[in-house]
């Protein structure tokens, strides 16, 4: 199979606590784990919406952690081409995430960006897309 917009991506990422990026993930946004390894000290967890072509891997090596080093240009970025829930915003914070503004005024203006637990970014966007 060639490589297409079907092509299914992966976004890794160091983790220094993945029982917090778990519940901020997924008691706060909603992703589900689709897969879960922990051996010899490489823990490895993968969060994503069962039909999206994509999932986010978080991973931690307890003998040689990898300190995250997120910068504030560092998104994932959800269109939910509708407003922002206040009540998700506010889950999000509750597991874990803080609210942060961007120094891009694009996203202030058209989303809410919410720091995870390992200071990765993810910004909530009131606009649609698509690469269509």
């Amino acid at each position: 199979m060639p490589i297409g917009g079907r092509s299914h991506i992966r976004i890794a990422r160091p983790s220094l606590d993945l029982a917090a990026a778990e519940r901020f993930w997924v008691e706060g946004l909603g992703l589900k784990v689709v897969y879960r390894a922990e051996a010899d000290g490489h823990d490895l967890l993968m969060l994503g919406w069962p039909d999206a072509d994509w999932h986010l891997e978080l991973v931690r090596e307890a003998g040689h952690p990898v300190e995250p080093r997120p910068t504030e240009e560092d998104l994932l970025v959800v269109y939910l081409d509708e407003e922002v829930p206040a009540e998700l915003v506010d889950r999000l914070v509750e597991h874990g995430g803080i609210r942060v503004r961007s120094p891009n005024p694009y996203w202030n203006e058209w989303g809410v960006t919410v720091a995870d637990p390992d200071g990765y970014r993810l910004v909530l966007c009131k606009r649609a897309w698509s690469n269509a």
